[in-house]
């Protein structure tokens, strides 16, 4: 015996099919157009762990919400070898030391949003994360003159939610590929062999501002790198803007068409 659906059950049916693909398409068309992570029906958001990039260009980011004892002399190491890199600060270490966060801006460096009080992002309200991620960038505005491109979440904690947020205000989404394990206070030694077996093209690497071995293992890193092949540049030349997609299993960045 045939089942067959009553009129009014099809035509329910198919309307509602006809939505589905609508959903999908329009997602999958804005993807394309603007290089977002739009969530399709229950898609699992990721933030950008690395670039995927030939070029053998890479970034050291340095994370700062404890102290900045060590600052001026990073700033003296990156001076000497020609560097401009990518700091993400609290906004509660920007308030303490605002002549310090006009320095590195002044000498080129980038200053990304690490929110305000450097909470559990996950645990927040919508509007509580618009709080955190908005009073820090109006810090940044009103010391440099510029607001943020990159948001990064303390503790490397996120959500869908925490994505999604952060991206409708703007901000593409920013971890790391490499840690390079500083903030542990491992030895000099460490750090730089820990970077060095496994640094690869496209790779974000995390430090921080206030590790005591931070500086000595830069000095030597950073030749050491150049020598490799790898170009250090801040994250704005090195992620892409527009026209990408992340993968969703490794937090790939992938520019289509290809890479860089």
């Amino acid at each position: 015996m045939r089942w067959i659906l009553a009129p009014s059950r099809r035509y329910i049916l198919i309307i509602s099919l006809i939505i589905l693909v609508v959903i999908f398409c329009a997602g999958f068309l804005l993807g394309n157009k603007y290089g977002e992570s739009i969530p399709v029906l229950n898609q699992r958001l990721v933030p950008i762990y690395k670039v995927a990039r030939d070029d053998n260009k890479i970034a050291i980011t340095l994370d700062g919400t404890w102290g900045a004892d060590y600052t001026e002399k990073l700033l003296d190491i990156f001076k000497k070898h020609d560097l401009k890199i990518t700091f993400f600060f609290a906004g509660y270490w920007l308030e303490k030391y605002p002549d310090l966060v006009k320095k590195i801006a002044a000498a080129g460096h980038e200053i990304g949003n690490h929110t305000y009080t450097h909470p559990h992002c996950n645990s927040l309200s919508k509007e509580k994360l618009i709080k955190e991620l908005e009073d820090t960038s109006n810090l940044i505005e009103k010391l440099i003159g510029k607001r943020p491109r990159f948001f990064r979440p303390p503790f490397g904690e996120y959500n869908n939610r925490v994505i999604r947020t952060a991206e409708e205000l703007g901000y593409q989404v920013v971890q790391w590929s490499l840690d390079s394990l500083d903030w542990q206070e491992p030895g000099v030694d460490y750090i730089i062999k820990r970077i060095l077996n496994n640094v690869s093209a496209g790779d974000i690497i995390l430090m921080h501002n206030n590790a005591p071995d931070t500086p000595e293992a830069l000095k030597t890193l950073i030749p050491e790198l150049k020598k490799r092949g790898y170009e250090i540049i801040p994250l704005s030349e090195l992620i892409y803007q527009q026209n990408y997609y992340i993968e969703s299993h490794s937090g790939l960045q992938v520019k289509r068409g290809g890479k860089a």
